[in-house]
């Protein structure tokens, strides 16, 4: 579930999903993240939101 960040409402389903690496920590992990655009249904805003973070 994401809220919109412009008037709060919560959006359950992502128009579209897909992963990316993150930058890398201090001791030089990197971070697969798979993040999510959402539209919001009411005031018709699109927002990305990070759905998982793993190591890799």
């Amino acid at each position: 579930m994401a809220k919109c960040s412009k008037c709060g409402t919560e959006v359950s389903k992502a128009k579209k999903t897909w992963k990316m690496a993150g930058r890398p920590d201090k001791s030089g992990k990197r971070m697969q993240l798979e993040i999510g655009l959402f539209e919001c249904p009411k005031c018709k805003t699109t927002f990305r939101e990070v759905l998982s973070k793993k190591k890799i």
